[in-house]
């Protein structure tokens, strides 16, 4: 997607802050649109789903992480969100990700940098689709985090379903092993193999109850998965 064409929702409570990212979009001729509280950046995002969502964590009536969560839980398709804050602790960069964020930028921050970052977001195949996605007979549903084979709900470890929900993000293409540790643990994976003990429970629940496996390894590459209708 240009630049040009981008649509942001930009929920920022600093009035400032507001007419400088005003001047940075209307420069790139993006179309901004504003709102200074939670509530009502909440359903602007609802009522118009933009191409992606610019959202401050400590806003009035709504903080940021909340509304992310509400976002997740009440958009009808996935929205992208970067969540811009003047936070940069680890701990809430985490708890942002765990909310629903797509990515984190810490004020301050280069324009440059955040015009790339919405660019980004907005290209991902992901951006404006429904939450569910459906390959063969599995569906995965980002909402609620639920996965159903063959209309039989999948019992699935939450590490074991965010390895299932990045493969399904991917497909057809094979995620390498190294794809799959930055997904679930970014920088500071577990000590060992991280990813072998969720990949065998992923396929105990995903494969080993029906006839054809979806779950593939290819050698030498990492993991796909493969349709079974």
């Amino acid at each position: 997607m240009k630049a040009s064409a981008l649509r942001v929702l930009v929920i920022e409570d600093n009035p400032l802050l507001r007419a400088q990212l005003d001047g940075l979009f209307a420069a790139e001729g993006i179309q901004a649109e504003f709102a200074g509280d939670g509530r009502s950046g909440l359903q602007m995002a609802l009522d118009a789903p933009p191409d992606v969502v610019v959202l401050d964590l400590g806003l009035p009536g709504l903080d940021g992480v909340r509304l992310c969560e509400r976002l997740r839980a009440e958009a009808d398709r996935h929205v992208p969100v970067l969540m811009l804050t003047a936070r940069d602790a680890l701990e809430d960069k985490l708890q942002g990700f765990r909310a629903g964020a797509d990515d984190y930028l810490v004020k301050p921050f280069a324009g440059a940098e955040l015009l790339a970052r919405c660019i980004a977001l907005s290209q991902r195949h992901r951006a404006g689709q429904t939450h569910v996605l459906q390959i063969g007979s599995l569906h995965i549903d980002r909402r609620n985090g639920q996965a159903r084979r063959e209309g039989h709900h999948l019992d699935l470890h939450q590490t074991s379903y965010q390895i299932l929900l990045a493969l399904a993000e991917a497909w057809p293409r094979t995620l390498t092993r190294s794809e799959l540790i930055q997904r679930l643990w970014n920088d500071a994976p577990p000590e060992s193999d991280p990813l072998r003990t969720h990949l065998y429970l992923l396929r105990q629940a995903l494969d080993k109850p029906f006839t054809t496996p979806m779950l593939k390894t290819v050698h030498g590459v990492g993991f796909r998965l493969q349709a079974d209708a």
